[in-house]
């Protein structure tokens, strides 16, 4: 493979191994991520991933607060960069940053293209009950993730994968996917497939407010909800005016006998509720102020008097 003179913009953990791989075999000239922000309960400034990653390798780091700064496109002018390499890095980029590489800017994408086009593709395709998924990496146009496509690879989602568990069976997958992209580049083989928009869905960004849990539908969407969601926001209900997580679920072959939300079971021999069809047990949950723990054992501890019922 040729020794391609790249930019990387990227942000979060799960960019990182395709900017190692990149460190390998290419000459990362720069680095480009989000601005140092304050994480954690002392609300400490930290750097993302990616940062870390670029200073413990000495590659040159830019956080420019708006790509689109007319000083900061000049930055990336003069690094004159054979490609850019973009992996869920947080901003869109302008035309003027996409024409300044030679050979063009790559995206790697977490979803099967055009399906998933937008922010949050890995969580949309659990919540939506998909059964698979996989990385597409193409060459970036001015629209959201509308570019023409180059490589594809899938993964199947089986029917209890969490959101944390797909994340990091495509983070290394993304690696793989770029560097066969970079490698078909480089001998010349490489296609381009236009897009379809028909084909097309999208998968907008994820707010807490997306894991409130509503009792009133079937057991399998809640369940789907809930895997999506973990390890972040993480579904939630109420009872009795307190919020509770709810992190891991199965769904039950039994119907139940109460309405949506009817807490039906709750002590040692399980945590189950009613939805509006089917029933759902409860296998993890994190109590106001508390850590997750299993539902049985918070149960042991924690006696949950019935009938009770779920909020919506």
């Amino acid at each position: 493979m040729k020794k391609f003179r790249v930019v990387f913009m990227g942000t979060p953990e799960f960019a990182v191994p395709c900017l190692k791989m990149l460190s390998k075999q290419t000459e990362v000239v720069g680095v480009v991520t989000q601005p140092d922000k304050p994480r954690g309960r002392g609300q400490k400034m930290m750097a993302s991933p990616v940062k870390a990653f670029a200073e413990e390798q000495g590659i040159p780091v830019y956080q420019p607060v708006k790509v689109r700064e007319e000083e900061f496109m000049e930055v990336l002018e003069n690094l004159k960069p054979d490609i850019m390499v973009v992996v869920a890095f947080g901003q869109i980029l302008p035309q003027r940053i996409l024409d300044i590489p030679a050979h063009g800017c790559i995206n790697v994408h977490a979803s099967l293209l055009p399906r998933y086009r937008g922010a949050a593709p890995m969580q949309w395709s659990i919540i939506h009950g998909e059964k698979k998924t996989g990385i597409t990496t193409m060459f970036m146009d001015a629209g959201l993730d509308t570019g023409d496509m180059l490589l594809k690879q899938e993964i199947e989602i089986s029917d209890d994968m969490t959101l944390e568990e797909l994340h990091d069976a495509l983070m290394g997958m993304g690696a793989e996917v770029l560097q066969k992209t970079l490698e078909q580049l480089s001998d010349g083989t490489l296609k381009r497939e236009p897009q379809i928009d028909e084909d097309s869905n999208y998968a907008p960004m994820i707010g807490k407010e997306t894991g409130r849990i509503d009792w009133e539908k079937p057991a399998k969407e809640i369940h789907d909800l809930v895997r999506g969601l973990n390890s972040w926001p993480g579904a939630y209900t109420f009872l009795k005016g307190s919020k509770y997580k709810i992190w891991r679920t199965r769904v039950l072959d039994e119907r139940p006998e109460g309405a949506p939300g009817t807490v039906l079971r709750a002590d040692k021999s399980g945590f189950v509720a009613a939805t509006g069809d089917g029933s759902l047990e409860i296998l993890e949950m994190q109590a106001p102020g508390g850590k997750k723990m299993k539902a049985r054992d918070y149960l042991l501890g924690h006696g949950i008097e019935l009938p009770a019922r779920f909020e919506r």
